[in-house]
C-alpha cells in the first residue's frame, strides 16, 4: 500500500514538474516584441519604497519619469502601467501594491474611464499575467474577461499557450526564469521622435457619459485611498490623440470636486510645461518620449511637493543606495538609445537589459 502510495506520489510531482516546466517555456517573454508585457511584474524586484505610485495606462508609462522626479525633487516613484489599463484593473493593482507598501500619493491617469466593459483578452494578458497571485488578482481577472475568456487558463497560462510551441526560440530559454528588463521603475525609455503629423478628426459620439462600473470602481479606488490615508490625484496626460473631449473633462472635474481631488489636465498646461510635440513625442503625439515625460515629470513634481509635501529623500542612505543606480542605469539607455539612432536612424533595442 505504501509502496504504490509512493508511486502515485511520484507520477503526481513528476506530471506537475513537466507541466510547470511546458508552462514556464510556452508563455511568451515579451523580449522581441510587446515588452509591455513585463511592465507589471517588475515592480515585485523594485526596492518598494515609493511616495508617489503611478497606475493607468500606456499615458504613465511613456509619460511620467521617475527618475525625473528623484534627481529634481527627491521624490521615489514607480509606474505601474500596462497597455490599456481599464478602470478595475488599476483599483486591482492598487489593491495589490498595498501588499507591499503605502504611497504618500496615488496617481491615477482618467483616460481609462473610457471603457466601461472588458475589451480584449490579449490586452488582458498584459496586465493580468505579470500580477502575483493573490485575492486582488483573482478579482482582477473575475472583473476584466471578455465573454469567451476563459478563467482557468488565466491561473494556468499553458491552456492559453499550449499551441506556441511552434513559436519557440532561443529566448525562450533564455528567459525561461528570469524575464528581460523592460523598464527603469516602471517607466519604458523611448528617445526617439517623430513628430506630431496628421490626426485624425474627433469621433463623434452620441453620449458621452462615462458608464456605471467605471465610476463604481473609481469610487472604490477613493475609498480604498481613503481607508490608508493616501492621497489620490487624477491626471489626464498631455498626449493629443485618442482625443479627450470635453465633455469627458468636465465629467472628471465634476468627480474630483465632489470628493475633494486634485484633478490635472495636463492638455491645459501644455505651454507651462514646456511641451513641445514637435520634439517631445516618438509617435506623433500618441505618447510622450523620454523628453517630453522629464517634462511633466518636472511640472508635477512641483505640484506634488506643494500639495502634499512629500519628503526630499535625496541623501538618505537607503534612497540614495537605490536611486543613484537607478538614475546612472536610466542616463545609459537613453545614451545608448541616442547612438543607435545616430548610427542607424532608429533604436534597435528596447530593453532596459
Amino acid at each position: 500500500m505504501r509502496l504504490r502510495i509512493l508511486k502515485i506520489a511520484t507520477a503526481a510531482i513528476a506530471f506537475s514538474l513537466v507541466f510547470l516546466g511546458l508552462q514556464q517555456l510556452l508563455i511568451p517573454k515579451y523580449a522581441s516584441s510587446i515588452l509591455e508585457g513585463n511592465l507589471i511584474r517588475e515592480y515585485y524586484s523594485s526596492a518598494r519604497a515609493h511616495d508617489v505610485i503611478f497606475i493607468g495606462d500606456c499615458e504613465v508609462y511613456t509619460g511620467f519619469s521617475p527618475i525625473t522626479l528623484w534627481e529634481e525633487f527627491g521624490i521615489t516613484s514607480f509606474v505601474r502601467g500596462s497597455p490599456q489599463q481599464l478602470v478595475w484593473q488599476s483599483y486591482y493593482l492598487l489593491q495589490d501594491t498595498l501588499r507591499f507598501e503605502t504611497p504618500q500619493v496615488v496617481v491615477f491617469n482618467v483616460l481609462a474611464m473610457q471603457y466601461n466593459e472588458p475589451q480584449s483578452e490579449p490586452y488582458n494578458r498584459l496586465t493580468l499575467d505579470g500580477m502575483r497571485s493573490s485575492p486582488a488578482r483573482f478579482r482582477a481577472i473575475a472583473a476584466s474577461r471578455t465573454e469567451d475568456e476563459d478563467w482557468l487558463s488565466h491561473i494556468f497560462p499553458l491552456f492559453r499557450y499550449k499551441d506556441r510551441w511552434r513559436e519557440v526560440s532561443g529566448e525562450d530559454f533564455r528567459y525561461l526564469f528570469n524575464r528581460p528588463q523592460v523598464s527603469v521603475n516602471g517607466f519604458m525609455v523611448r528617445s526617439d521622435i517623430m513628430p506630431v503629423g496628421f490626426l485624425p478628426a474627433p469621433l463623434r459620439r452620441a453620449n458621452y457619459d462615462f458608464g456605471d462600473k467605471a465610476y463604481y470602481y473609481l469610487e472604490r479606488m477613493v475609498h480604498l485611498a481613503r481607508a490608508n490615508n493616501i492621497e489620490l490625484v487624477l491626471v489626464k496626460a498631455p498626449t493629443l490623440f485618442p482625443y479627450w473631449p470635453a465633455q469627458w473633462d468636465a465629467q472628471m472635474a465634476d468627480f474630483a470636486a465632489e470628493h475633494g481631488l486634485l484633478y490635472i489636465n495636463f492638455l491645459n498646461y501644455i505651454d507651462e510645461a514646456g511641451l513641445d510635440f514637435s520634439a517631445d513625442t516618438f509617435n506623433g503625439g500618441l505618447h510622450l518620449n523620454v523628453f517630453g515625460a522629464e517634462k511633466t515629470a518636472r511640472f508635477l513634481g512641483t505640484i506634488l511637493q506643494e500639495n502634499f509635501d512629500i519628503p526630499d529623500r535625496r541623501g538618505e542612505a537607503n534612497a540614495d543606495a537605490v536611486w543613484v543606480e537607478l538614475s546612472e542605469r536610466y542616463h545609459r539607455i537613453i545614451a545608448r538609445q541616442q547612438q543607435e539612432i545616430a548610427e542607424t536612424g532608429r533604436i534597435q533595442c528596447l530593453r532596459a537589459e
